[in-house]
Protein backbone atom coordinates (compact mmCIF):
# COMPACT_ATOMS: atom_id res chain seq x y z
CA UNK A 1 0.00 0.00 0.00
CA UNK A 2 2.83 2.40 0.84
CA UNK A 3 4.33 1.80 -2.59
CA UNK A 4 1.03 2.64 -4.26
CA UNK A 5 0.64 5.84 -2.23
CA UNK A 6 4.22 6.79 -3.10
CA UNK A 7 3.39 6.54 -6.80
CA UNK A 8 0.25 8.63 -6.29
CA UNK A 9 2.25 11.37 -4.54
CA UNK A 10 4.78 11.46 -7.36
CA UNK A 11 1.92 11.58 -9.85
CA UNK A 12 0.38 14.54 -8.04
CA UNK A 13 3.64 16.49 -8.38
CA UNK A 14 3.88 15.77 -12.11
CA UNK A 15 0.17 16.37 -12.56
CA UNK A 16 0.42 19.84 -11.00
CA UNK A 17 2.94 20.84 -13.66
CA UNK A 18 0.80 19.38 -16.44
CA UNK A 19 -2.15 21.26 -14.96
CA UNK A 20 -0.38 24.61 -15.13
CA UNK A 21 0.57 24.08 -18.77
CA UNK A 22 -2.95 22.84 -19.59
CA UNK A 23 -4.34 25.94 -17.92
CA UNK A 24 -2.25 28.11 -20.25
CA UNK A 25 -3.70 26.25 -23.25
CA UNK A 26 -7.24 26.63 -21.92
CA UNK A 27 -6.85 30.36 -21.23
CA UNK A 28 -5.92 31.08 -24.84
CA UNK A 29 -8.63 28.77 -26.18
CA UNK A 30 -11.27 30.41 -24.01
CA UNK A 31 -10.47 33.91 -25.19
CA UNK A 32 -9.65 33.30 -28.84
CA UNK A 33 -10.79 29.80 -29.79
CA UNK A 34 -7.19 29.01 -30.77
CA UNK A 35 -5.31 25.86 -29.77
CA UNK A 36 -1.78 27.21 -29.33
CA UNK A 37 0.68 24.52 -30.41
CA UNK A 38 3.55 26.88 -29.52
CA UNK A 39 2.61 27.13 -25.84
CA UNK A 40 5.31 24.72 -24.74
CA UNK A 41 8.02 26.53 -26.70
CA UNK A 42 6.98 29.87 -25.24
CA UNK A 43 7.29 28.33 -21.76
CA UNK A 44 10.71 26.94 -22.70
CA UNK A 45 11.89 30.35 -23.91
CA UNK A 46 10.71 31.95 -20.67
CA UNK A 47 12.62 29.32 -18.72
CA UNK A 48 15.79 30.25 -20.57
CA UNK A 49 15.20 33.88 -19.64
CA UNK A 50 14.94 32.85 -15.98
CA UNK A 51 18.14 30.79 -16.31
CA UNK A 52 19.95 33.76 -17.88
CA UNK A 53 18.84 36.05 -15.05
CA UNK A 54 20.07 33.57 -12.43
CA UNK A 55 23.37 33.17 -14.31
CA UNK A 56 23.73 36.97 -14.27
CA UNK A 57 23.56 36.93 -10.46
CA UNK A 58 19.91 37.56 -9.63
CA UNK A 59 18.34 35.55 -6.80
CA UNK A 60 16.03 32.84 -8.10
CA UNK A 61 12.75 34.41 -7.02
CA UNK A 62 13.76 37.84 -8.34
CA UNK A 63 14.71 36.18 -11.63
CA UNK A 64 11.33 34.44 -11.71
CA UNK A 65 9.46 37.70 -11.09
CA UNK A 66 11.35 39.43 -13.90
CA UNK A 67 10.73 36.44 -16.18
CA UNK A 68 7.00 36.55 -15.54
CA UNK A 69 6.88 40.24 -16.44
CA UNK A 70 8.82 39.64 -19.67
CA UNK A 71 6.64 36.62 -20.50
CA UNK A 72 3.47 38.61 -19.98
CA UNK A 73 4.68 41.39 -22.26
CA UNK A 74 5.90 38.86 -24.82
CA UNK A 75 2.55 37.06 -24.88
CA UNK A 76 0.70 40.31 -25.50
CA UNK A 77 3.16 41.25 -28.24
CA UNK A 78 2.71 37.89 -29.99
CA UNK A 79 -1.05 38.35 -29.99
CA UNK A 80 -0.80 41.85 -31.45
CA UNK A 81 1.83 41.16 -34.10
CA UNK A 82 1.30 37.51 -35.11
CA UNK A 83 -2.19 36.36 -34.10
CA UNK A 84 -4.19 39.54 -34.68
CA UNK A 85 -3.44 39.72 -38.44
CA UNK A 86 -4.96 36.24 -38.97
CA UNK A 87 -7.95 36.81 -36.70
CA UNK A 88 -11.02 35.38 -38.39
CA UNK A 89 -8.95 33.33 -40.85
CA UNK A 90 -9.78 29.63 -41.45
CA UNK A 91 -8.82 27.32 -38.59
CA UNK A 92 -6.12 25.61 -40.66
CA UNK A 93 -4.41 28.97 -41.22
CA UNK A 94 -4.27 29.66 -37.49
CA UNK A 95 -2.95 26.14 -36.81
CA UNK A 96 -0.17 26.72 -39.35
CA UNK A 97 0.68 30.06 -37.73
CA UNK A 98 1.02 28.53 -34.25
CA UNK A 99 3.08 25.61 -35.62
CA UNK A 100 5.31 28.14 -37.39
CA UNK A 101 5.65 30.03 -34.11
CA UNK A 102 6.62 26.72 -32.45
CA UNK A 103 9.43 26.17 -34.97
CA UNK A 104 10.64 29.79 -34.81
CA UNK A 105 10.80 29.98 -31.00
CA UNK A 106 12.56 26.61 -30.80
CA UNK A 107 15.16 27.67 -33.37
CA UNK A 108 15.61 31.07 -31.72
CA UNK A 109 16.33 29.47 -28.35
CA UNK A 110 18.86 27.12 -29.92
CA UNK A 111 20.53 30.02 -31.74
CA UNK A 112 20.75 32.20 -28.60
CA UNK A 113 21.61 29.57 -25.97
CA UNK A 114 22.72 26.57 -28.13
CA UNK A 115 21.17 23.09 -27.93
CA UNK A 116 23.51 21.92 -25.15
CA UNK A 117 21.84 20.72 -21.97
CA UNK A 118 22.05 23.14 -19.05
CA UNK A 119 21.40 22.68 -15.34
CA UNK A 120 18.53 24.69 -13.92
CA UNK A 121 18.55 25.55 -10.21
CA UNK A 122 15.91 24.00 -7.98
CA UNK A 123 14.40 26.69 -5.73
CA UNK A 124 13.16 24.16 -3.21
CA UNK A 125 15.32 22.46 -0.56
CA UNK A 126 16.49 18.87 -0.83
CA UNK A 127 14.98 16.23 1.42
CA UNK A 128 11.51 14.90 2.08
CA UNK A 129 8.83 14.43 4.70
CA UNK A 130 8.10 10.89 5.83
CA UNK A 131 4.37 10.37 6.32
CA UNK A 132 3.27 6.83 7.13
CA UNK A 133 5.97 5.24 5.05
CA UNK A 134 5.39 7.62 2.14
CA UNK A 135 8.15 10.06 1.20
CA UNK A 136 6.90 13.47 0.09
CA UNK A 137 9.74 15.52 -1.33
CA UNK A 138 10.04 19.20 -0.51
CA UNK A 139 10.32 19.78 -4.25
CA UNK A 140 6.93 18.10 -4.79
CA UNK A 141 5.40 20.14 -1.99
CA UNK A 142 6.88 23.31 -3.46
CA UNK A 143 5.50 22.54 -6.93
CA UNK A 144 2.05 21.84 -5.50
CA UNK A 145 2.19 25.04 -3.46
CA UNK A 146 3.22 27.24 -6.39
CA UNK A 147 0.58 25.77 -8.70
CA UNK A 148 -2.10 26.15 -6.00
CA UNK A 149 -1.04 29.80 -5.57
CA UNK A 150 -1.34 30.40 -9.32
CA UNK A 151 -4.80 28.83 -9.38
CA UNK A 152 -5.88 30.94 -6.41
CA UNK A 153 -4.64 34.16 -7.99
CA UNK A 154 -6.42 33.35 -11.25
CA UNK A 155 -9.63 32.64 -9.35
CA UNK A 156 -9.41 36.00 -7.59
CA UNK A 157 -8.65 37.75 -10.89
CA UNK A 158 -11.61 36.28 -12.75
CA UNK A 159 -14.13 36.40 -9.92
CA UNK A 160 -13.32 39.57 -8.00
CA UNK A 161 -11.76 42.16 -10.34
CA UNK A 162 -13.17 44.35 -13.11
CA UNK A 163 -10.43 43.17 -15.46
CA UNK A 164 -11.32 39.54 -14.80
CA UNK A 165 -15.03 40.18 -15.31
CA UNK A 166 -14.22 41.91 -18.60
CA UNK A 167 -12.12 38.94 -19.70
CA UNK A 168 -14.95 36.55 -18.83
CA UNK A 169 -17.38 38.69 -20.81
CA UNK A 170 -15.09 38.64 -23.86
CA UNK A 171 -14.66 34.88 -23.55
CA UNK A 172 -18.45 34.41 -23.39
CA UNK A 173 -19.56 36.83 -26.11
CA UNK A 174 -17.03 39.22 -27.72
CA UNK A 175 -19.69 41.10 -29.71
CA UNK A 176 -21.82 41.88 -26.66
CA UNK A 177 -18.71 42.79 -24.67
CA UNK A 178 -17.72 45.28 -27.36
CA UNK A 179 -21.18 46.86 -27.26
CA UNK A 180 -20.88 47.61 -23.53
CA UNK A 181 -17.53 49.34 -24.00
CA UNK A 182 -15.02 46.59 -23.28
CA UNK A 183 -11.89 46.86 -25.43
CA UNK A 184 -12.01 43.36 -26.86
CA UNK A 185 -8.72 43.59 -28.77
CA UNK A 186 -6.67 44.52 -25.72
CA UNK A 187 -8.53 41.98 -23.60
CA UNK A 188 -7.54 39.23 -26.03
CA UNK A 189 -3.92 40.41 -25.85
CA UNK A 190 -4.21 40.35 -22.05
CA UNK A 191 -5.39 36.74 -22.27
CA UNK A 192 -2.32 35.78 -24.31
CA UNK A 193 -0.08 37.57 -21.84
CA UNK A 194 -1.71 35.77 -18.93
CA UNK A 195 -1.35 32.40 -20.66
CA UNK A 196 2.32 33.07 -21.39
CA UNK A 197 2.86 33.93 -17.72
CA UNK A 198 1.20 30.72 -16.49
CA UNK A 199 3.19 28.73 -19.07
CA UNK A 200 6.41 30.32 -17.81
CA UNK A 201 5.63 29.06 -14.30
CA UNK A 202 5.20 25.57 -15.72
CA UNK A 203 8.53 25.72 -17.53
CA UNK A 204 10.42 26.97 -14.50
CA UNK A 205 8.91 24.22 -12.33
CA UNK A 206 9.68 21.38 -14.73
CA UNK A 207 13.22 22.43 -15.71
CA UNK A 208 14.91 21.35 -12.43
CA UNK A 209 13.24 17.93 -12.72
CA UNK A 210 14.28 17.36 -16.34
CA UNK A 211 16.94 19.51 -17.95
CA UNK A 212 17.09 22.80 -19.80
CA UNK A 213 17.37 22.58 -23.58
CA UNK A 214 15.21 23.83 -26.47
CA UNK A 215 13.23 20.58 -26.84
CA UNK A 216 12.47 20.11 -23.15
CA UNK A 217 8.74 20.94 -23.36
CA UNK A 218 7.79 18.60 -26.21
CA UNK A 219 6.67 15.74 -24.00
CA UNK A 220 5.19 18.06 -21.37
CA UNK A 221 2.99 19.69 -24.03
CA UNK A 222 1.52 16.30 -24.96
CA UNK A 223 0.59 15.67 -21.32
CA UNK A 224 -0.88 19.18 -21.13
CA UNK A 225 -2.99 18.56 -24.23
CA UNK A 226 -4.25 15.34 -22.64
CA UNK A 227 -5.12 17.23 -19.44
CA UNK A 228 -6.94 20.00 -21.32
CA UNK A 229 -8.79 17.47 -23.49
CA UNK A 230 -9.80 15.39 -20.47
CA UNK A 231 -10.96 18.35 -18.39
CA UNK A 232 -12.45 20.33 -21.27
CA UNK A 233 -10.84 23.09 -23.31
CA UNK A 234 -13.42 25.60 -22.09
CA UNK A 235 -12.95 24.79 -18.38
CA UNK A 236 -9.94 26.13 -16.42
CA UNK A 237 -10.96 24.02 -13.41
CA UNK A 238 -11.23 21.02 -15.71
CA UNK A 239 -7.67 21.61 -16.92
CA UNK A 240 -6.44 21.42 -13.32
CA UNK A 241 -8.38 18.25 -12.55
CA UNK A 242 -7.33 16.76 -15.87
CA UNK A 243 -3.67 17.51 -15.18
CA UNK A 244 -3.80 15.76 -11.83
CA UNK A 245 -5.57 12.72 -13.31
CA UNK A 246 -3.09 12.49 -16.20
CA UNK A 247 -0.10 12.80 -13.84
CA UNK A 248 -1.34 10.08 -11.49
CA UNK A 249 -2.42 7.80 -14.36
CA UNK A 250 0.96 8.13 -16.07
CA UNK A 251 2.87 7.35 -12.89
CA UNK A 252 0.72 4.36 -11.94
CA UNK A 253 0.81 2.95 -15.47
CA UNK A 254 4.60 3.21 -15.54
CA UNK A 255 4.89 1.49 -12.17
CA UNK A 256 2.29 -1.28 -12.45
CA UNK A 257 1.77 -2.00 -16.16
CA UNK A 258 4.71 -4.16 -17.11
CA UNK A 259 5.01 -3.47 -20.82
CA UNK A 260 4.74 0.32 -20.34
CA UNK A 261 7.48 0.96 -17.77
CA UNK A 262 9.35 4.24 -18.07
CA UNK A 263 9.85 4.00 -21.83
CA UNK A 264 6.23 3.93 -23.02
CA UNK A 265 4.64 6.29 -20.47
CA UNK A 266 4.29 8.89 -23.22
CA UNK A 267 1.61 6.61 -24.68
CA UNK A 268 -0.67 7.17 -21.67
CA UNK A 269 -1.69 10.75 -22.60
CA UNK A 270 -2.23 9.69 -26.21
CA UNK A 271 -4.61 6.93 -25.08
CA UNK A 272 -6.43 9.45 -22.84
CA UNK A 273 -6.79 11.94 -25.71
CA UNK A 274 -8.15 9.27 -28.05
CA UNK A 275 -10.53 7.87 -25.44
CA UNK A 276 -11.96 11.28 -24.51
CA UNK A 277 -12.43 12.35 -28.14
CA UNK A 278 -14.32 9.13 -28.85
CA UNK A 279 -16.46 8.98 -25.69
CA UNK A 280 -16.89 12.59 -24.49
CA UNK A 281 -15.36 15.11 -26.90
CA UNK A 282 -16.17 18.11 -24.71
CA UNK A 283 -14.24 16.64 -21.76
CA UNK A 284 -15.35 15.97 -18.21
CA UNK A 285 -16.21 19.59 -17.39
CA UNK A 286 -16.63 21.07 -20.85
CA UNK A 287 -19.91 22.09 -22.45
CA UNK A 288 -21.15 20.43 -25.60
CA UNK A 289 -21.82 22.84 -28.44
CA UNK A 290 -25.26 22.41 -30.00
CA UNK A 291 -25.87 24.05 -33.36
CA UNK A 292 -29.33 24.52 -34.78
CA UNK A 293 -29.83 23.45 -38.34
Amino acid sequence: MAGFLQQVVEGLGAGAIYASMALALVLIYQFTGIVNFAQGELAMFSTYIAWQCVAAGLPFWAALALTLVVSFAGGMLIERLIIRPVEGAPELTIVIVTVGLFIFVNAAAGWIWTFLIKDFPNPFPQGALELGGVSVGFSTLGVLGVVALVMGLLYLLFQHTKIGLGMRAVATNPSSARLVGIRVGWTLALGWGLAATVGAVSGVLIAPLLFLEPNMMGGVLIYAFAAATLGGFDSPAGAVVGGVIVGVAETLAGAYVGFIGSDLKIGVPLVIILGVLLLRPQGLFGRAVVERA
